[in-house]
């Protein structure tokens, strides 16, 4: 979107940002998300490091699949049958996964830590 020449600064500034999160991307408005996230990297990391504690209590390779099912499930807005489908795995499988989380994260339906959850989950960087 076109801005003001008076916010050139600004604009240069956000251009250089988005280019050292991708080469590819040409279009910061396609990337706001990413942007606002990247922002502040060591923000972003507590962010993640405090919201997804309960997985550090549990083997590596169950809290990858947590992690992954967790994902799903706040993407797709916890509709089973869709979260099966993104990971290739039964219904009745995500439904006991989704048991291990809640017991993991009893606020699971509180709408901040749903924000807090799908911001540490869901975009990655490097």
């Amino acid at each position: 979107r076109a801005r003001p020449w008076t916010r050139a600064s600004a604009s240069y500034a956000r251009a250089v940002r988005a280019r050292s999160l991708s080469a590819e991307i040409r279009d910061t408005e396609d990337h706001l998300p990413e942007l606002v996230l990247s922002a502040d990297a060591d923000a972003l990391a507590d962010l993640r490091d405090r919201a997804l504690a309960p997985l550090r209590t549990l083997p590596a390779a169950s809290a990858r699949r947590l992690e992954e099912t967790l994902r799903a499930w706040l993407l797709h807005q916890g509709r089973r049958e869709e979260v099966a489908a993104t990971l290739f795995i039964h219904p009745q499988t995500v439904r006991y996964r989704m048991a291990q989380l809640r017991e993991l994260f009893p606020d699971l339906t509180s709408p901040h830590r749903v924000l807090e959850l799908t911001l540490a989950v869901g975009l990655r960087t490097g």
